[in-house]
Formats: C-alpha cells, structure tokens, sequence
C-alpha cells in the first residue's frame, strides 16, 4: 500500500479560520493590547513623525514633557532598596535619593553620592536636606514606611499612606 502525500495549494483550513477569526474581533483585540500595555499598542500602530534635521545637519529631540504643575511626586522605596521620587500618574522616576545597603537587621541608608560609589549624585539642595539620614538604619517594614515619611516630610512632598 502506497500513500501520497502532496501539497495543497493555498493556505490551510486552519489558518484561514485564524484569520477571520482576528479580523471579525480586531476592535476587541486592539482594546485589550491598549489595556495591557497602557495605552502603547495605539501609539505604536500610529507613529509619531520623526524629527526633521536643522540646516546644519544636527538632529535635536527633546521628548515632550509635562507641566511642572501636573507632577505630583511621592516618595517610593523599592522591593530592591532603591529610594526614588517618582511622579504619581505616571511612575517615572523624577529624582534617585538613595538605596538601602546590607541585609536584614544591618540595612543602612545610603545616600546618592560620589562616596558611596553612585554616579548620578543629589544635588546639593537635596543633599543638604537629607545629609543627616546617611547610615540610618532601616531594620524592617515598620522603619521604611517611618523612612519614606521623614523623606517625604524634608523634601515638601505629600505624606502617602501605603498602599495608595
């Protein structure tokens, strides 16, 4: 018994119906990758155009940025032990404080300066406000929250509770 095994021509059952299936769902489809990645699916199917060099050849960018005014920055300590301020609405980073150093009972405060090995240091207002902090010593859960409200306090930023 002999059995011939031939290709078909044009595509498979199953791919077609793939197919249908994602073009009669596309707007559900692109509602839940909007959802998922927070609005980049969209702006990724519609780019923005790219910058135009200047007449001497040099190309400048400069990301568009919110308002001073719309920031609202609070004070946030990692899972990993970096200290930021980052801004409310959209979690960026706005300014790097520190980290916590060590393990345990022995994790210190760290502030972001050139002694302690970190290459974008506060600037000299911050540190002035927080240079008294250095080493503190941050045992547990309880000393990081007393923590992010003595940095928020210092820094003029709204005290928020965990969790918000």
């Amino acid at each position: 018994m002999v059995e011939i095994i031939s290709k078909r021509d044009g595509p498979r059952r199953e791919d077609v119906a793939a197919k249908e299936f994602i073009r009669t769902n596309r707007a559900t489809i692109d509602k839940i990758a909007n959802r998922l990645t927070g609005g980049q699916w969209q702006a990724m199917r519609n780019p923005v155009a790219a910058p135009q060099p200047e007449a001497s050849g040099r190309l400048w960018y400069t990301p568009p940025r919110r308002a001073s005014s719309d920031v609202s920055p609070y004070v946030r300590i990692s899972l990993n032990g970096r200290i930021v301020v980052a801004d409310l609405a959209s979690g960026r980073q706005i300014h790097f404080i520190g980290e916590l150093r060590g393990s345990g009972h022995m994790r210190r405060l760290a502030l972001a300066t050139s002694q302690n090995g970190l290459f974008d240091p506060l600037d000299d207002q911050l540190h002035a406000a927080l240079a008294d902090l250095e080493g503190l010593r941050v045992p547990d859960e309880a000393s990081e929250e007393s923590l992010e409200r003595e940095l928020a306090i210092r820094l003029g930023i709204e005290v928020l509770a965990r969790g918000e």
